[in-house]
């Protein structure tokens, strides 16, 4: 184990998340691929190993720190990019059932990849988008956790995440900065679309300081038939009044 993996291990283990030799191995080959599929197609600024760990494999997990993830079913990571955060998640919590919805195929080609040479299991990856995916039934209204991290604003990801998430369910979106006035803005997405927020958490990741926050939104009611609209019309004209 070297200092990298000491530190990630140790900063868990202060949350309560203890990871087996098996889980770091796991997290050593996600670094890896990323880092070489990351020279033929852009999936990440950082590539320098310590800080992956820290702004990437570490802040995705922070999600468990404010949400029993134990009690989680299924999770639906929308937007995920590199597979952030509902890789970590998984590696971390072998029992969820995990669906990615991304919108460019080479993505969705790398997270096979790093499911199938993590070994890792459940993972259902769908390239699309989410406006389009979040329409068909098995995915509507069916997740027990939706996320979404540093993806766009509130209000325009609120229409992108919770038709995705179950009645009683939670969505919960990943941010950096203090999201207050992206709440205000995002107050008549939210009655739209049937939730309520729930609560806002802040931290600040190890090392560097730098502010993270996490919106915690309660799905209260089914979503309405009209919504998601048709892919480009939300980001083109977000629930905004």
């Amino acid at each position: 184990m070297d200092n990298t993996e000491l530190q990630f291990t140790q900063l868990l283990q202060v949350r309560g998340i203890t990871l087996t030799a098996e889980q770091l191995k796991q997290f050593d080959l996600y670094y890896k691929e990323l880092v070489s599929w990351n020279e033929k197609m852009n999936l990440t600024g950082i590539t320098e190993r310590e800080q992956v760990y820290t702004k990437h494999f570490y802040d995705s997990i922070s999600l468990a720190f404010f949400i029993n993830i134990n009690e989680i079913n299924n999770l639906a990571d929308i937007g995920s990019g590199a597979g952030f955060p509902g890789i970590p998640l998984k590696i971390c919590f072998p029992h969820l059932k995990l669906t990615i919805v991304d919108s460019l195929s080479k993505r969705i080609s790398f997270l096979q990849h790093v499911c199938t040479t993590l070994k890792l299991t459940d993972v259902q990856l769908i390239h699309g988008r989410a406006e389009d995916i979040a329409r068909q039934f098995k995915h509507r209204d069916a997740y027990d956790l939706v996320t979404a991290r540093a993806v766009a604003r509130l209000s325009l990801l609120n229409e992108f995440c919770l038709p995705f998430t179950r009645k009683d369910g939670f969505f919960a979106a990943m941010k950096g900065s203090d999201p207050s006035e992206e709440l205000s803005e995002a107050k008549y997405s939210l009655k739209e679309l049937r939730a309520q927020l729930s609560k806002v958490e802040s931290f600040s990741l190890p090392v560097e300081e730098s502010a993270r926050h996490i919106v915690i939104i309660r799905k209260t009611g089914a979503t309405p038939a009209k919504y998601p609209r048709k892919a480009g019309i939300p980001a083109k004209t977000p629930l905004i009044k």
